[in-house]
């Protein structure tokens, strides 16, 4: 049995794991991202991997970080919620620990995880995968490999353009589908809706005392789940623009599975059923031939760890 440690690096949190080769996490730790400081938060992913490996023969290390990872997989090249900029990570990690090391964007260990382990788990060549938080990111996986591109950041499903000259996005685009279908827009939604109705978002207001400005994602799911008009409508607003997008990747890349992930799939159906009605229609003719089906994923917050580890494991 190999083992390998992965590491998922966000904004808030390192997460660490000690993998076997059938997915399963034996052994867990996590400390808290010191994102403003460069070093400290290298340090901290070198004493997660260290405390990890202290207590089993792991093999490599993968490091899943939220950010833009350069092609051979060694450096960070930009992070929006980090302090690194060109970073080369694999090198200060693998020269502190003395294992073999490769850095990945996290959306694509994400995806990579449900593609061998988690929903997509019974296709052997081909799957997209939307994570849906904040914002949206992602992973494409197709001839069984995960599709990188030639300068390594392909995949940046959220930057897709969906309402031309639409909300702004970070990323400096008019439109983008991060603005339509992310859990920021989940909110945007139901806090215009209530401003602009506020005797149909009752209890959606009542969670946020009564100021339409305080109402957040898990606010709108929860009066959402207790038939909130305004809440249920912010969810079909998200899973109609959601939907768009998953049958145009239908349309170019014919995937076996796709998956929807992140927070908000919590939501369950509130967010799965609207998202597969508007991909339905949105496919027409198409949906006439075999075409994927639209899956939620399945290893929640495990998924990076569990990915990451995987990808080391094939250094």
């Amino acid at each position: 049995m190999t083992l390998t440690i992965g590491v998922d690096v966000g904004g808030t949190k390192v997460a660490g794991g000690v993998v076997d080769d059938a997915g399963t996490v034996l052994v867990q730790t996590r400390r808290d991202t010191p994102a403003d400081d460069v070093a400290k938060t290298r340090d901290v992913i070198i004493e997660v991997v260290t405390e990890l490996a202290a207590g089993h023969a792991v093999e490599a290390v993968g490091i899943g970080a939220a950010g833009w990872i350069d092609a051979s997989r060694s450096t960070v090249l930009f992070a929006p919620n980090l302090a690194w900029r060109d970073e080369p990570l694999r090198t200060y990690v693998g020269d502190a620990t003395g294992l073999p090391v490769i850095v990945e964007n996290d959306g694509n260990v994400a995806a990579w995880a449900e593609f061998r382990y988690g929903a997509a788990r019974d296709a052997d060549d081909s799957m997209v995968m939307f994570t849906i938080g904040t914002g949206v990111g992602g992973g494409i996986v197709l001839g069984g490999g995960l599709v990188r591109g030639a300068n390594g950041i392909a995949a940046e499903l959220g930057h897709m353009l969906t309402v031309p000259d639409g909300h702004q996005c970070g990323c400096g685009r008019l439109g983008c589908i991060e603005q339509y279908a992310s859990g920021s827009a989940l909110v945007r939604f139901a806090r215009a809706a209530a401003r602009q109705e506020p005797h149909r978002a009752t209890a959606l207001l009542e969670l946020a005392g009564g100021e339409a400005e305080t109402i957040t994602g898990p606010m709108v799911t929860a009066a959402a789940k207790g038939g909130d008009p305004v809440s249920t409508e912010a969810f079909a607003q998200v899973g109609r623009w959601l939907g768009t997008s998953l049958a145009d990747m239908a349309q170019i890349l014919d995937p076996q599975v796709l998956v929807v992930g992140g927070g908000v799939i919590d939501a369950g159906d509130l967010l799965l059923g609207p998202t597969r009605r508007s991909f339905a229609d949105a496919l027409a003719q198409r949906s006439r031939l075999p075409v994927a089906e639209v899956r939620p994923a399945e290893l929640g917050n495990t998924a990076g760890v569990i990915g990451a580890a995987d990808l080391a494991r094939r250094i």
